[in-house]
């Protein structure tokens, strides 16, 4: 039997959070496939990652100060990483991200950069392979959702993998435009990936 198993922010907003996680998918051989949230509060006067990201691109996006921002978001993950002891440096990424934010790259690819982060923390921490969910779920030029097309690429995909990490919330439109599910959407990646 194959399972996929999905996490939700609050499951992953710390390397402790983490590391609870990795007991229960290791718990089990049949927990294969693995669709992370971003990091969520890590407790009640916290941010979510995704707010952060969205108020990061608002700023510099508009052409505001927006470095602080861009740090709190880097700190986050350093933290997770540092907790899990990993040989793991996400400044390329982050370089990608500040590139993109300034070039307007839209409100839902900056949303989706926190799955995106935590799905590679994710894989590096289980030792899966990594698959961006923008390489296998598609959505049309008018953001609709595309599940046949989604399902045969994924299907394709993971027939030869044993193991995966796929970001949940976000896929691509034509042309390479990140989009997002509404909010709590990577729910429904769970259920893509459980299909494929």
């Amino acid at each position: 039997m194959k399972k996929v198993v999905k996490f939700g922010g609050s499951s992953l907003a710390s390397a402790k959070q983490f590391k609870k996680v990795g007991d229960i998918i290791r718990a089990d051989k049949s927990r294969r496939y693995v669709v992370p949230s971003a990091p969520g509060k890590r407790n009640k006067n916290d941010t979510k990652v995704t707010d952060m990201l969205y108020a990061c691109y608002e700023a510099a996006s508009t052409g505001a100060s927006y470095g602080k921002l861009l740090s709190a978001i880097k700190e986050r993950y350093e933290q997770i990483i540092d907790g899990l002891e990993l040989n793991l440096n996400l400044d390329y990424e982050f370089k990608t991200i500040e590139e993109n934010f300034i070039a307007k790259k839209g409100s839902d690819y900056a949303a989706s950069r926190g799955e995106y982060l935590n799905g590679i923390i994710m894989s590096h921490y289980l030792g899966f392979p990594f698959v961006d969910a923008a390489d296998v779920v598609f959505f049309d030029e008018n953001g609709v959702f595309l599940p046949e097309k989604t399902n045969d690429e994924l299907e394709a995909r993971l027939a030869s993998m044993k193991q995966a990490v796929i970001p949940g919330f976000y896929g691509v439109m034509p042309g390479g435009r990140i989009k997002t599910f509404s909010r709590g959407g990577s729910d429904i990646t769970g259920a893509i990936v459980a299909r494929a």
